[in-house]
């Protein structure tokens, strides 16, 4: 639904990509959410499948605010940082467990 609205008078840390310091954060806890959902199968697979589902996820919402809204358009960047948020989130989980098996 946040990826499809327009939201005004939000904080802003006075920088000029804050939204991209957004998407990378929002991305990061949905492939955390995502792996946690697909944690019953080999840590390998629900790594992947939470990357893949959370990058597919975001190309989608950047084709639907292109196509759907008229304040909102398709970022590549948004994609970017979106992948960004995902794999660092997968790679958080590697060393998590790795840290948590000793």
């Amino acid at each position: 639904m946040l990826s499809l609205i327009t939201i005004g008078n939000v904080k802003t840390i006075g920088s000029s990509f804050d939204d991209k310091i957004n998407h990378f954060g929002a991305y990061f806890i949905l492939t955390l959410l995502l792996f946690n959902y697909y944690n019953k199968l080999e840590l390998k697979n629900a790594l992947m499948y939470a990357l893949i589902t959370a990058f597919s996820y975001g190309f989608v919402m950047e084709l639907l605010q292109n196509f759907l809204t008229t304040s909102r358009m398709f970022d590549g960047y948004d994609l970017v940082a979106n992948f960004f948020g995902a794999i660092i989130a997968v790679f958080f989980m590697i060393f998590y467990r790795k840290l948590k098996l000793k």
